[in-house]
């Protein structure tokens, strides 16, 4: 039953992909692209990491995915202009991808696994202990500090990327709290008298 759904998985990925590159559609290249994630979390599942399998689902199917989809629907993007513009350089994608396609050939041609990594992988993470519980213990104990300096960097990025883009329009009105606090009472109301059937 295994080996059978890692070959459905496994011809979901290629499928999806296939077709999240060669629709017409970018709707349709969407939910193709959604069905190889959802389908290499069934492989991830199969290899017994199911934390990843769950991030994987969440974050680029709930989150990247769905955002990709919102993006697509909401603008109003000419597909055929930009279609036609990718043909112009599709000789060269094509010699790219031969050359990538190669490397791999190379790289997994000559692939040994070796004998110690079984024994390295036991002592990770062992047989008594879940996958999950093993990477908490790693990330929460082991590697702590680390965890959370990446936690601040993540932050002063984000931080960075907000002073870099804001900008402060003249035009625009804008809620002062400083200078609502500091106003004068005196000068706050200015009262008017109105004579009786004197229009304002």
């Amino acid at each position: 039953m295994s080996v059978f759904a890692f070959y459905l998985f496994a011809i979901c990925v290629i499928t999806g992909g296939f077709f999240t590159v060669v629709s017409r559609q970018p709707v349709h290249s969407v939910l193709w692209l959604i069905l190889s994630f959802i389908s290499s979390a069934g492989l991830f599942v199969l290899l017994g990491a199911e934390f990843v399998a769950m991030l994987l689902v969440i974050v680029y199917v709930g989150a990247v995915a769905v955002l990709f989809l919102f993006v697509v629907m909401m603008l109003d993007v000419d597909f055929a202009e930009l279609k036609a513009e990718m043909a112009r350089y599709m000789p060269l994608a094509l010699l790219i991808g031969l050359v990538i396609l190669m490397q791999f050939v190379m790289a997994f041609g000559a692939w040994e696994s070796s004998h110690a990594a079984i024994d390295l992988r036991a002592q990770v993470a062992p047989v008594d202990r879940h996958n999950t519980e093993a990477l908490g213990m790693i990330l929460y104990d082991q590697y702590f500090l680390l965890f959370q300096l990446a936690g601040l960097i993540l932050l002063v990025a984000m931080i960075g990327a907000i002073v870099l883009t804001l900008r402060h329009r003249t035009d625009i009105k804008r809620q002062n709290i400083v200078a609502q606090m500091m106003r004068d009472p005196a000068k706050a109301m200015e009262l008017k008298d109105v004579k009786p059937g004197q229009g304002l």
